[in-house]
């Protein structure tokens, strides 16, 4: 069996930010030469998240404005985290919603998705530099 790991660094000038990476996992899968097996990519910061689902613009405002509600970013002082001197803790919350890491097979040299998933990094603390890892096993 072989395997392949990569990085990807993100560094979102806004603090939330729904970036597709479709085609940047595409490549790492195609730098790997594995054809069959499964890639993993997820987010290494606690206040991002990857994620699948369909790239429309519509969509992608809903979510937004759906963790808004779920997560508030203001007022920070109602998250006790926030007492830590950060101003972050709906990230981490938004993040928990949205989920660490996806899981996708790999079938004939791609990405084995169902119609219209796409895999997104959603940075929800932004402003620096994260990253993702992509691991890669298979034949």
């Amino acid at each position: 069996m072989k395997n392949y790991r990569e990085e990807l660094w993100f560094h979102a000038k806004t603090r939330r930010a729904y970036i597709n990476i479709t085609d940047k996992i595409q490549e790492a899968i195609d730098k790997s030469g594995i054809r069959e097996g499964l890639c993993l990519v997820n987010a290494m910061h606690i206040s991002a998240s990857v994620y699948i689902n369909d790239d429309e613009s519509g969509l992608l405002r809903d979510y937004d404005d759906w963790l808004e509600r779920l997560a508030p970013h203001e007022p920070t002082s109602q998250y006790r985290h926030n007492r830590t001197g950060e101003d972050n803790a709906d990230a981490h919350l938004k993040r928990q919603i949205m989920g660490r890491e996806v899981m996708v097979a790999v079938t004939k040299g791609k990405l084995d998705f169902g119609p219209w998933e796409q895999i997104f990094y959603g940075e929800f603390d932004g402003r620096r530099d994260k990253r993702v890892l992509i691991k890669i096993i298979g034949e």
